[in-house]
């Protein structure tokens, strides 16, 4: 809820959508794919705006350069869907899942100080942004654009130019993010947000760093919208962010259920006895590493299609398999990571998002009026296949090398946790 509140209020200021048109404007021809994929990535901060914004912006930036605007749609869509848990800031995503990863260790060990921080896959997926951009927009030219051809349709639509006042209110906007940047590094380097020993691992700066990026994200709606205008004054504001809280009643509902279902969890202590016993079955017949990786990730991959909702998979996952993988000896954020890999390129293929029906309706009013389901399906059903193959091969290799997947975050368990 925090996040969404401060990301909400750079979205309802105009902000986010300025940054968007400023930042598709005049890219070379055969770099839009990628940009696209790239955009669509990292615009997942804006959580399902994401959906909603970017895939009909790509079909206008392709248009514009003689290209079908339906694949850019799905290159956008993609971006978003497809890679919805990489990004290379911290994300609600985060947020969210990292919470549920806690309760699921509360109840397996409810008198531990244990627990994971927003932080705990970030690395591993600012890498994954690239990542991703690049899989789904080579894939686009060479599977997908060959299909559809060049546009003949008669469509003139065109990104909105960004006024003046709005490039002031993106002037402002950076300014204020620097200069809070640097009031930050300097209460880290002098030791007011830093570890022990100036140590990042378990600093105030990591623990705090959900109230630090509302703060950043809010003096820079706030910013951009007194500056371009979108604000008047504080009723403005209140009405941003009371608009933002209408849009989390879903959350809120969900919340409760979810809050049921892990608390009878804990009562009956089912979760741990299915962790144990899941376990000890592993153990006992040698599934362990590499392959046990590779099928817990299928086995989300083959559930995402039919329940799309990422939260509410993770809240009956986690309290089953956070305390089975770590009697199995691995981190919780490793397990969460295992998770997210399997959750997220089958995002763009599922018919139980609403948001591939949005696109459809789009792309047959303004675009291809025969155009079908099917047809938006077989082709991004490619991209998240390989995507998905690529990214296993990637986090294999991650693995195999050893390296944090975020900071003081491995494969492994801490020592005296369990």
């Amino acid at each position: 809820i925090t996040m969404t509140l401060g990301i909400g209020l750079c979205e309802e200021s105009g902000m986010l959508i300025s940054m968007l048109n400023s930042s598709l404007k005049n890219v070379p021809a055969a770099m839009i794919p990628y940009v696209i994929a790239f955009v669509g990535t990292v615009g997942n901060i804006a959580s399902d705006t994401a959906m909603v914004v970017i895939p009909p912006m790509a079909a206008i930036v392709y248009m514009g350069v003689g290209k079908h605007p339906v694949v850019g749609m799905m290159v956008g869509y993609a971006g978003a869907q497809a890679g919805f848990t990489a990004n290379l800031m911290v994300a609600g995503t985060d947020t969210l899942l990292q919470g549920l990863t806690n309760d699921a260790i509360k109840a397996f060990i409810p008198d531990t100080t244990f627990q994971v921080d927003p932080t705990c896959n970030w690395f591993f997926m600012i890498f994954s942004t690239f990542l991703c951009a690049v899989v789904i927009g080579f894939c686009s030219v060479h599977m997908i654009e060959p299909r559809f051809g060049k546009y003949e349709g008669a469509g003139e639509a065109k990104l909105e130019e960004v006024t003046p006042q709005q490039k002031k209110g993106l002037n402002a906007a950076g300014l204020t993010a620097i200069i809070y940047i640097i009031i930050i590094a300097i209460g880290f380097f002098t030791g007011l947000l830093s570890g022990e020993n100036g140590a990042f691992i378990g600093s105030p700066l990591l623990k705090g760093l959900i109230p630090i990026l509302f703060v950043l994200f809010c003096l820079c709606g706030l910013a951009y919208g007194f500056t371009a205008g979108t604000f008047k004054n504080a009723v403005d504001v209140n009405k941003a962010m009371s608009k933002q809280m209408a849009g989390m009643g879903s959350y809120v509902l969900f919340c409760f259920f979810c809050g049921q279902f892990q608390g009878l969890f804990n009562w009956t202590k089912l979760g741990t006895l299915l962790a144990i016993g899941g376990a000890d079955l592993l153990q006992s017949a040698g599934f362990t590493g590499i392959p046990l990786f590779i099928c817990f990730i299928f086995v989300v991959t083959c559930v995402n299609i039919f329940m799309s909702s990422g939260s509410a998979k993770w809240a009956i996952f986690a309290p089953i398999f956070v305390p089975m993988f770590m009697l199995l000896g691995y981190h919780p954020g490793f397990t969460q990571l295992l998770y997210r890999l399997g959750d997220s390129p089958t995002n763009a293929v599922t018919p139980m998002s609403a948001y591939i029906w949005m696109i459809l309706a789009t792309a047959q009013t303004k675009y291809m009026k025969d155009i079908k389901i099917g047809t938006l399906i077989s082709n991004l059903l490619p991209i998240a296949v390989i995507l998905e193959v690529i990214w296993v091969i990637f986090f294999i290799i991650w693995y195999l090398i050893g390296l944090p997947i975020g900071p003081g975050v491995g494969s492994t368990l801490p020592v005296g946790i369990l």
